[in-house]
Protein backbone atom coordinates (compact mmCIF):
# COMPACT_ATOMS: atom_id res chain seq x y z
CA UNK A 1 0.00 0.00 0.00
CA UNK A 2 1.14 3.55 -0.49
CA UNK A 3 0.22 7.12 0.49
CA UNK A 4 -1.23 9.83 -1.55
CA UNK A 5 0.17 13.07 -0.13
CA UNK A 6 -2.73 15.63 0.73
CA UNK A 7 -1.46 19.10 -0.89
CA UNK A 8 -4.17 20.93 -2.18
CA UNK A 9 -7.44 21.88 -1.07
CA UNK A 10 -8.81 20.63 -4.65
CA UNK A 11 -7.76 17.31 -3.80
CA UNK A 12 -10.21 17.33 -0.88
CA UNK A 13 -13.05 18.45 -3.03
CA UNK A 14 -12.28 15.06 -5.40
CA UNK A 15 -12.80 12.89 -2.34
CA UNK A 16 -15.66 15.33 -0.86
CA UNK A 17 -17.17 13.96 -4.63
CA UNK A 18 -15.71 10.37 -4.77
CA UNK A 19 -17.78 6.94 -4.44
CA UNK A 20 -16.51 4.65 -2.35
CA UNK A 21 -14.33 4.55 0.33
CA UNK A 22 -10.99 6.89 1.51
CA UNK A 23 -9.07 7.19 4.20
CA UNK A 24 -7.44 10.70 5.30
CA UNK A 25 -4.23 9.97 7.52
CA UNK A 26 -3.27 13.93 9.43
CA UNK A 27 -0.24 13.32 11.16
CA UNK A 28 2.14 15.74 13.06
CA UNK A 29 5.84 15.31 12.12
CA UNK A 30 6.38 16.65 15.37
CA UNK A 31 4.71 14.49 17.80
CA UNK A 32 5.93 11.19 18.88
CA UNK A 33 2.35 9.58 19.31
CA UNK A 34 1.39 10.38 15.78
CA UNK A 35 4.39 8.68 14.58
CA UNK A 36 3.56 5.39 16.62
CA UNK A 37 0.01 5.69 15.43
CA UNK A 38 0.84 5.93 12.22
CA UNK A 39 3.30 3.06 12.11
CA UNK A 40 1.36 1.24 14.08
CA UNK A 41 -1.60 1.87 11.28
CA UNK A 42 1.07 0.88 8.71
CA UNK A 43 1.60 -2.45 9.96
CA UNK A 44 -1.65 -3.25 10.08
CA UNK A 45 -2.41 -1.59 6.57
CA UNK A 46 -2.13 -4.68 4.00
CA UNK A 47 -5.27 -6.08 5.66
CA UNK A 48 -7.09 -2.78 4.06
CA UNK A 49 -9.26 -3.38 0.81
CA UNK A 50 -6.20 -2.99 -2.07
CA UNK A 51 -7.68 -0.50 -4.32
CA UNK A 52 -8.52 1.94 -1.18
CA UNK A 53 -7.05 5.62 -1.61
CA UNK A 54 -4.78 6.59 1.32
CA UNK A 55 -4.15 10.17 1.57
CA UNK A 56 -1.54 11.25 4.21
CA UNK A 57 -1.68 15.10 5.36
CA UNK A 58 1.17 16.86 6.95
CA UNK A 59 -0.72 18.72 9.80
CA UNK A 60 2.62 21.21 10.35
CA UNK A 61 3.63 21.74 6.27
CA UNK A 62 -0.43 22.02 5.37
CA UNK A 63 -2.17 23.68 8.17
CA UNK A 64 -4.57 24.93 6.44
CA UNK A 65 -5.81 22.01 4.56
CA UNK A 66 -5.91 20.52 8.08
CA UNK A 67 -8.45 23.55 8.31
CA UNK A 68 -10.06 22.85 5.71
CA UNK A 69 -10.25 18.75 6.37
CA UNK A 70 -12.32 19.45 9.64
CA UNK A 71 -14.32 22.02 7.83
CA UNK A 72 -15.38 20.21 5.03
CA UNK A 73 -16.06 16.50 6.66
CA UNK A 74 -17.51 17.97 9.92
CA UNK A 75 -14.80 16.49 12.21
CA UNK A 76 -12.81 18.45 15.59
CA UNK A 77 -9.39 18.37 14.53
CA UNK A 78 -7.34 16.18 16.38
CA UNK A 79 -3.51 14.44 16.11
CA UNK A 80 -2.95 12.34 14.94
CA UNK A 81 -6.17 11.59 13.62
CA UNK A 82 -7.64 9.23 10.49
CA UNK A 83 -10.88 9.73 8.69
CA UNK A 84 -12.89 6.98 6.97
CA UNK A 85 -14.46 8.81 4.14
CA UNK A 86 -17.32 6.92 2.63
CA UNK A 87 -19.37 8.38 -0.93
CA UNK A 88 -17.76 11.83 0.32
CA UNK A 89 -18.67 11.70 3.89
CA UNK A 90 -16.62 11.19 6.78
CA UNK A 91 -18.17 7.66 8.82
CA UNK A 92 -15.57 7.45 11.13
CA UNK A 93 -13.36 9.35 12.68
CA UNK A 94 -10.39 7.64 15.10
CA UNK A 95 -7.41 9.54 16.74
CA UNK A 96 -4.14 8.98 19.06
CA UNK A 97 -4.54 5.12 19.99
CA UNK A 98 -7.91 4.38 18.50
CA UNK A 99 -6.45 4.66 15.36
CA UNK A 100 -6.70 1.11 14.07
CA UNK A 101 -6.95 -1.17 10.95
CA UNK A 102 -9.20 -3.91 12.75
CA UNK A 103 -11.98 -1.19 13.57
CA UNK A 104 -11.90 0.79 10.16
CA UNK A 105 -12.54 -2.35 8.57
CA UNK A 106 -15.16 -3.15 10.90
CA UNK A 107 -16.92 -0.46 9.36
CA UNK A 108 -16.17 -1.16 5.85
CA UNK A 109 -18.13 -4.70 6.46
Amino acid sequence: MKWTLLETTDQLTRIKEQQGYSLIFKHSTRCSISMMAKRRFELDWENLPENMPLYFLDLIQYRDISNHVAQLFSVHHESPQLLLIKDGECILDQSHGEISVDETMSEIN
